[in-house]
């Protein structure tokens, strides 16, 4: 525990927070490209297989999206839309792509 003298000499610095989505560069969404489609295993306890995308983002950053919804219309070079928000259950997801927006089409009803 530091003494008074030194807390006046020195002063406490602050922690820095981590940006954990900085590949969105402060933007609340950003485009990309979809070179890459696979299916991932959740973590334990759930089981069913979950959509995921590889993006490349509009300033060059490869990332991983989740496809949310049952089924998708993607295909290699489709252009889709990315917020941030990870997936509970897959490693390493930490972006979800938006529906009904560029190629990627709505949930139909």
């Amino acid at each position: 525990m530091p003494t008074l003298n030194q807390l006046i000499r020195h002063g406490r610095e602050e922690k820095r927070r981590t940006d954990r989505t900085q590949a969105l560069n402060q933007c609340p969404q950003k485009q990309g490209v979809c070179p890459r489609f696979s299916m991932r295993t959740p973590k334990k306890h759930n089981s069913a297989p979950r959509k995921i995308a590889k993006v490349r983002l509009s300033n060059r950053h490869d990332i991983f999206a989740n496809i949310p919804g049952e089924g998708h219309n993607l295909q290699e070079h489709s252009m889709v839309l990315i917020r941030g928000g990870r997936v509970k259950d897959s490693a390493g997801v930490k972006f979800r792509s938006i529906r009904g927006v560029k190629d990627l089409l709505g949930i139909p009803d």
